[in-house]
């Protein structure tokens, strides 16, 4: 089969099936948006101080008893310890007024030995108020953030194999399924052990994404495609995003809020099963009458006339998949046509996703409000992933990646400059700055489904998801470099950007080309963008053959 696109023209654009498909389609990428920040609210740490229990100290004793320290100049009661309370329950008894009879400074004090007091001006509960994640176990509240995305990061990684192996849609549903019912086993848990545990096979689950972005980009052509990879995948994040705060906000338990997050699912989860296999998929198998019925029903349901034989010249993709060869991560760095390719679409992945999260985490903060910020943070996506549509539509991909790198570098750069009374002005340019890196990330997934054969597709863009998931990862520890230098964390992920726009220039452009199928449609592809690896290859049996070894 040569040309795919040409093959299924017959269906036309936009009918009825590919309208169905792409709303299907898009429907299981909302919970995604749930997924990725819904430990903005699970894992906030509400306002607390030491629990006292004891009735027998007199009222002025209790307002006393957690001390005052001085924040960042402003004082404010302690979190993790309280005076000691036999002390104080003798001083209460003996009549001794706190400030007056006592000098506080020179009481000792102890640790919430029985335990915290949390309040509930904004959250009923949390997994931090439930478990008591913090003071001395302060440390779980941010590793649990890491847990869930080292869960995403194996995901992608073993997610784009299987679903080379065994088909975009079986992945697809099974991952679907998993993540439902893994939100909402996650309020069951009796302990934080068990919580990262069903976290971790939840982020696992995350990854039905990569399923969807594919499947998208193997059955949709055309305009259809460019519309799915970069505007309607990632409207669809923004949308789950974007109800995300208003779920959280009527539901201020942490339960509550994960038993209403898996309902949108479990809507759904029949009508997923209806989302038909690749066809591209099945040819790269061999198994062309499955594609070809597949694609009947589809003109059907379009009310137009399929040909007679739809894939007349599929005989070379026959012979290729009768070998059974499996292609594996290996084949990423081994093929000489993907060589290079690789690390570089890996290296982009990781900054785009850096930036992303590590400026979301700041715009997180525009408001005192944990709802109101995590509104915002997403509402700032929507002008990014609609450009990101218009730049596929009409743009090179190489031309449009490097101007998202350079555009959320520059104010990177240039935030070190605002003097401090400027606050507005540094919070548009870290606005700019995530309106870019928002932006590059929806264009390169689509960029990687055009550079890598039906083959490799999967587990290429799989690879490509769990290198950016690291940059997920490693954000938060990029941000927490400003107890050195205020300005240190800019300063990498500006300097990221810039590497990454550098290194675009060397990958070969896919505007307007057809997806590839085969690796030799690759490496015909890099013969044309440079004649003389033609020339070399031709000459490499001649030295073969003359070399003694």
């Amino acid at each position: 089969m040569k040309d795919y696109d040409n093959a299924v023209a017959f269906l036309g654009q936009w009918g009825r099936f590919q309208l169905i498909f792409f709303f299907l389609l898009c429907s299981t990428i909302v919970p995604n948006g749930f997924g990725a920040f819904t430990l903005i609210f699970l894992t906030d740490v509400p306002s607390h101080q030491c629990l006292v229990s004891d009735t027998n100290i007199t009222e002025d004793w209790h307002k006393s008893i957690i001390p005052v320290k001085m924040v960042n100049g402003k004082p404010e009661l302690s979190s993790c310890s309280r005076y000691r309370l036999d002390v104080v329950r003798n001083l209460s008894a003996l009549g001794y007024i706190p400030g007056r009879d006592v000098n506080l400074t020179d009481l000792e004090q102890e640790n919430c030995v029985d335990g915290w007091s949390y309040s509930k001006d904004i959250y009923e509960s949390t997994v931090v108020s439930e478990f008591d994640l913090v003071c001395s176990d302060q440390w779980k509240q941010p590793f649990t953030t890491l847990i869930f995305f080292l869960g995403v990061v194996f995901g992608s990684f073993f997610s784009g194999q299987l679903s080379d192996r065994y088909g975009r849609k079986l992945v697809l549903f099974v991952t679907m399924a998993v993540q439902t019912v893994f939100v909402f086993v996650q309020a069951f848990a009796t302990s934080w052990v068990v919580f990262i545990i069903l976290l971790f096979i939840n982020g696992l689950a995350q990854i039905n994404y990569l399923a969807a972005l594919v499947l998208g980009a193997e059955v949709l052509t055309g305009n259809e495609r460019i519309f799915f990879s970069s505007l309607g995948s990632c409207l669809a994040f923004a949308i789950g995003y974007m109800m995300l705060p208003l779920f959280a906000y009527f539901l201020r338990d942490w339960k509550s809020l994960l038993y209403a997050l898996s309902v949108p699912s479990v809507v759904f989860i029949p009508l997923w099963w209806f989302v038909p296999e690749s066809p591209r998929w099945l040819i790269s198998q061999g198994r062309v009458e499955e594609a070809e019925a597949i694609l009947r029903k589809a003109a059907k349901w379009n009310k137009v006339q399929a040909p007679n034989a739809i894939f007349e010249d599929c005989s070379v993709t026959k012979a290729e998949t009768h070998s059974k060869e499996q292609y594996t991560v290996l084949d990423l760095l081994r093929l000489s046509s993907v060589r290079v390719t690789t690390p570089i679409v890996c290296l982009m992945s990781f900054s785009l996703c850096a930036g992303y999260f590590g400026l979301s985490f700041n715009v997180a903060q525009l408001s005192a409000d944990p709802y109101i910020s995590c509104f915002l943070a997403a509402l700032v996506e929507i002008p990014g992933y609609i450009s990101s549509w218009v730049a596929l539509r009409y743009l090179p991909r190489r031309l449009s990646l490097i101007g998202c790198f350079l555009l959320g570098a520059l104010p990177l750069f240039f935030i070190q400059l605002v003097p401090e009374n400027l606050s507005n002005l540094s919070l548009t340019l870290e606005l700019v700055g995530k309106y870019a890196f928002t932006t590059g990330i929806s264009l390169i997934f689509a960029y990687v489904a055009e550079l890598y054969p039906t083959v490799l597709r999967n587990t290429a863009t799989g690879i490509c998801m769990a290198v950016s998931r690291i940059g997920s990862c490693a954000s938060p520890f990029v941000l927490n470099l400003r107890v050195y230098f205020t300005y240190l964390p800019y300063i990498i992920l500006g300097s990221l950007a810039v590497l990454s726009a550098f290194a675009t220039l060397f990958l070969p452009e896919s505007f307007k080309q057809p997806l590839p199928e085969t690796i030799q449609q690759v490496e015909e592809r890099e013969r044309m963008k440079c004649p003389c690896k033609s020339r070399n290859k031709t000459r490499l049996p001649v030295r073969q053959q003359d070399s003694p070894l």
